[in-house]
């Protein structure tokens, strides 16, 4: 193994959404295969401090760590791909590197000296990249620089890499160029003059591409690789081709045929074999050839946009996979349900998952899908605001309690079945001050959760500020919703089943962001299972 943690950059040219995150996870899993003991970061060239205060239609799903780091979407796929967590580390933003730096100018620490971008900026960019190769516990680390090279954003970002393998030495520090060869249908052939303007853009910051990964259509044949490999600098091996996949999780494999991994192992100077995919191929084998299929209903605000509940779907494939069987999605806008619809949209479901979110838009249509589920007995699972909602239309539709409702949507509320936590009373910045990360759980031995998790305490990850509120426990558990699973420091109520229901799960916490390939999350795995009984029946 290595003794200096070795640094693999990954930029992006020519257009953005070609998948960087997708690739630096798939070099990751293929190193990881090799006994390399790999982890990946992402800087976000947005001066937003965190994801946290943006909204999914911006930016997608804001995924959180065990730490409580509000991140980018992309630190999922990383953990779900390496099976391992990742922290506040591994997501550095232009916010996050600009605030440091007005506070230690603040603080005097610059010595009266004028901040400019270089050497301040770019110090502290590369002394967060450095971060996790320092810790002692990598040997490789993979920076994936937001953004596509050329954007003023990402300058900074760019010039702290070529001073870095500047500062690093020729072999410990390599950069992997993801760009676009666009197939023109009208001349019926492949195009790599953007490629060949990305690669220079990049040259005229100082910095050469090692590697260049090339998304396309369509099979990039010797010629025209030999030509990128003029053009561009790079060895004819270097250039590699990404072709259009039928699931990310084909991705590690094509690499691999590619020579990838070899590729990059020989520019660092270390060794390689062939790495061992078993689990993940059969992974592979079992999402590829289900032997039935199940529909179930996402019901959220943010349904058009597939990356607002990236962890969530993903958790169904991991899931789906586990239980041979192909989980169909149907995302359904909540803000289109009510009381008239909700059979016609609703009845043919396998399984009801009402999504997470913020605020009072569509939080009706969501209050009456979940009574048609526990109605009708369709397997259900609320997460986090899908939660709340299962208490509320419990507590309106069962408890009698008819005004009963989330002070987040009426402040006034009569019954505030649901309220702000007393720890956010007084808070007034939005932006990183919820319930984050990870927290206990004490779960009741009889209840549904005990046999998903078989443990009676557990561990998950939150992002809220409201909770539900204890002093309607007595009344609503009476009625036959029970609090299955509380924090044992605060008695926060975690869990909630309904008691006469054959699955009927409420969390408040987002289960989603810990299923992995390697590990699906034992709650999906017992929904889907629940929804397949349901088909069945």
């Amino acid at each position: 193994m290595t003794t200096t943690t070795k640094y693999i950059f990954v930029t992006g040219g020519v257009t953005s959404s070609l998948g960087k995150g997708i690739i630096a996870a798939s070099l990751a899993k293929l190193l990881q295969a090799q006994g390399y003991r790999t982890t990946i970061q992402k800087l976000d060239p947005y001066i937003n401090v965190d994801p946290g205060t943006l909204n999914p239609y911006e930016h997608g799903e804001c995924y959180v760590t065990d730490d409580g780091a509000e991140t980018d979407l992309d630190l999922g796929h990383y953990e779900r791909f390496l099976n391992a967590p990742t922290s506040q580390a591994n997501n550095v933003t232009t916010g996050r590197i600009y605030q440091s730096v007005i506070e230690k100018e603040r603080r005097g620490e610059f010595l009266g000296k004028t901040v400019q971008v270089i050497p301040h900026i770019t110090d502290e960019i590369k002394e967060r990249i450095q971060i996790l190769g320092k810790s002692g516990d990598y040997d490789i680390v993979i920076t994936e620089i937001g953004g596509t090279v050329g954007d003023i954003e990402s300058l900074p970002y760019v010039e702290a890499v070529r001073q870095l393998r500047w500062d690093l030495g020729e072999d410990n520090g390599i950069v992997i160029h993801l760009t676009l060869v666009p197939y023109l249908s009208a001349a019926g052939e492949l195009k790599t003059k953007p490629t060949q303007h990305s690669v220079k853009t990049l040259m005229e910051s100082g910095v050469q591409a090692d590697i260049l990964v090339c998304r396309t259509e369509h099979n990039l044949p010797k010629d025209l690789r030999k030509k990128l490999a003029l053009f561009c600098n790079v060895r004819e091996e270097a250039v590699i081709q990404s072709i259009d996949a039928s699931t990310i999780y084909d991705v590690p494999n094509l690499m691999q045929d590619q020579g990838l991994d070899k590729v990059v192992l020989k520019k660092l100077g270390l060794s390689g074999h062939t790495p061992d995919l078993t689990q993940w191929n059969e992974f592979l084998k079992r999402h590829k050839n289900p032997k039935t299929e199940i529909t179930i209903g996402l019901i959220g605000k943010y349904v058009e946009l597939q990356d607002s509940y990236k962890s969530i779907l993903e958790a169904f494939i991991h899931a789906g996979a586990e239980n041979e069987v192909k989980v169909n999605v149907e995302p359904i806008h909540s803000e289109y349900i009510n009381e008239e619809n909700v059979k016609l949209k609703l009845g043919h479901l396998q399984g009801v998952l009402v999504a997470p979110g913020f605020g009072e838009r569509g939080i009706e249509g969501k209050i009456d899908a979940v009574r048609f589920v526990r109605e009708n007995n369709i397997p259900f699972l609320g997460i986090c605001l899908g939660m709340q909602m299962a208490v509320i239309e419990f507590a309106r539709n069962v408890v009698g309690l008819k005004e009963a409702n989330s002070t987040e949507m009426d402040a006034k509320t009569k019954h505030p079945v649901i309220s702000i936590m007393e720890d956010q009373k007084s808070i007034t910045n939005m932006g990183g001050t919820m319930r984050l990360g990870a927290w206990d759980c004490s779960i009741k031995p009889d209840s549904i959760a005990y046999k998903v998790y078989k443990s009676e305490t557990i561990k998950e990850r939150h992002r809220h500020r409201y909770e539900f509120n204890s002093t309607y426990k007595d009344q609503i558990e009476k009625a036959g919703m029970i609090a299955t699973g509380v924090n044992p420091d605060t008695n926060l109520v975690e869990i909630v089943e309904v008691k006469d229901h054959p699955w009927f799960v409420g969390v408040q916490y987002h289960p989603e962001y810990k299923s992995t390939v390697a590990n699906p999350h034992p709650l999906f795995v017992a929904f889907v299972k629940a929804a397949l009984k349901n088909k069945k029946k």
